[in-house]
């Protein structure tokens, strides 16, 4: 086995910086309507979700094993292949998560991954029949079981407690949810850590470090267990603030079937080997949950902005892959342009994120650009307001409906004789 070499530290470094970004991009995915319904702060929540994150990031490698050697033929592929496919993930993130929108992490990955590959080798470096299982199909078919689980879940729900107060089960919906909710953080690092660790184990096969089919070495669940976590705990803000708040409006009911049947969902796919985007998943129980309640709406506006970031995904992140490969495959300066224009991209994107920043202390705010409150009046303002006497001809008694508490008191005396500013003018 050969040692790790300086552009293989850099993949994998790159790789876990994508895991970073998975992180705080699909921190919404399961806090999102945990925070939008007060059943959690904003940041007890994420600082949760990243505990969990990090426990599922030991629970299983079937996810990792469909990356690092089911999605690409590992023959061929080499170490600048999987930098360039990070490249196109990462900006996709990046890009995504500045805009407000829960795209997929996932299928940044598998876009990148493919369209890197498809520059360097062709049509055969791709195994068609593993992207159409495991990625195309569940991404279609996913989102919609969970909308429909939710869908009936909220209905179940609403009939069962339609006899009894909201407010008294309000309670215990909060504690449902937070459990729910740490039920999807434990699935989300079940499932999307362990795409950083397949794509870490596959740099370290094309770099002639691991055997080819071997599993994440333990360093490697580490570490993109600590990135997917660390990412979590910043929290992206801006796709929380559309998952809780711009897609529909949800009581603890909701959120408690949407959670429970997205984490049922993607712990189910996990088990199964298929590499699902959370993110769908999610964004599918929230929109059945939505639906669900009796007068509860979806903003279909948003949701269709989704579905067509969902779409070009895969492409979008292919293209640039492909343009990173093109690059990367010139020789070492070519990786340095590559790398250069990631680091100077993402500088942009988070200059571009400050214009108008998203985080904790307005993330469940009706309105990012309303107004500031009106400046109260001062001192002087409001005593004379306090002492103008009422037109002339206007009685104590009629006063007493058109001025304010303050004007009344100087319109009376002590005994309860009107002033000699309340009297009416004397006829001449």
């Amino acid at each position: 086995m050969e040692h790790i070499t300086l552009l293989l530290g850099i993949v994998i470094v790159t790789a876990l910086v994508f895991d970073f970004t998975n992180g705080f991009h699909d921190t919404a995915n399961a806090m999102a309507t945990t925070i939008s319904t007060g059943a959690l702060k904003p940041k007890t929540a994420v600082a949760m979700s990243a505990v969990l994150n990090l426990v599922g990031a030991f629970l299983s490698v079937e996810v990792a094993k469909t990356i690092s050697g089911g999605l690409i033929n590992e023959s061929g592929i080499t170490t600048e292949v999987i930098f360039a496919a990070l490249v196109g993930a990462i900006l996709w993130n990046l890009l995504t998560w500045l805009i407000g929108l829960p795209s997929s992490s996932s299928h940044a990955l598998f876009g990148g991954l493919i369209g890197a590959t498809l520059m360097s080798v062709g049509t055969s470096g791709v195994n068609g029949s593993v992207v159409i299982t495991k990625v195309l199909l569940p991404a279609i078919a996913a989102p919609i079981v969970a909308g429909i689980a939710a869908y009936l879940a909220t209905k179940l729900t609403f009939k069962l407690a339609s006899k009894t107060d909201e407010k008294s089960t309000a309670k215990g919906y909060r504690a449902g949810q937070i459990a729910s909710a740490g039920l999807v953080s434990l699935a989300h690092g079940t499932n999307d850590a362990q795409k950083t660790m397949g794509v870490i184990t596959l740099a370290l096969v094309t770099g002639n470090v691991l055997a080819p089919g071997a599993n994440p070495p333990l360093w490697v669940i580490v570490s993109a267990g600590v990135a997917i976590a660390a990412g979590t705990y910043l929290g992206g803000w801006r796709i929380i603030r559309t998952m809780g708040k711009g897609l529909t409006d949800l009581r603890p009911p909701q959120g408690f079937a949407a959670q429970t049947g997205a984490a049922t969902v993607i712990l189910a796919s996990s088990h199964l080997g298929f590499s699902l985007s959370t993110t769908q998943v999610c964004s599918g129980s929230v929109m059945g949950a939505g639906l669900g309640r009796k007068g509860g709406v979806v903003r279909w506006s948003t949701a269709t902005r989704m579905f067509v970031a969902w779409g070009l995904t895969l492409p979008a992140a292919g293209l640039v892959a492909a343009a990173a490969e093109y690059l990367t495959g010139q020789g070492a300066w070519g990786v340095t342009v590559v790398a250069v224009l990631l680091v100077a991209g993402s500088g942009v994107i988070w200059a571009l994120s400050r214009r108008k920043p998203v985080d904790h202390t307005n993330v469940t705010a009706d309105d990012l650009d309303a107004p500031a409150p009106a400046e109260p009046a001062g001192v002087v303002t409001t005593a004379m307001a306090a002492v103008t006497p009422p037109p002339a001809g206007v009685f104590p008694h009629e006063a007493t409906h058109t001025t304010t508490g303050d004007l009344k008191a100087t319109l009376h005396s002590p005994a309860g004789t009107p002033t000699e500013a309340a009297r009416p003018a004397a006829s001449v």
